[in-house]
């Protein structure tokens, strides 16, 4: 497993690596919101259909 991989290169007592892994796990989703999740979503999903039709008249 990954995890106890992890917990043994981390340096420091028990409190640290808890406050490290908070703090890789915060700037592993910061990088996916913003650069992983918008290139997906412009390079794979289809573009969103922007017209509006016009309301029809009494």
């Amino acid at each position: 497993m990954i995890f106890p991989l992890v917990w043994r290169i981390l340096p420091g007592p028990t409190v640290l690596k808890v406050l490290e892994l908070l703090v890789l796990l915060v700037a592993i989703v910061f990088v996916l919101f913003t650069w992983v999740f918008p290139w997906i979503a412009a390079d794979i999903l289809p573009p969103p259909d922007g017209t509006v039709d016009a309301p029809a008249s009494p």
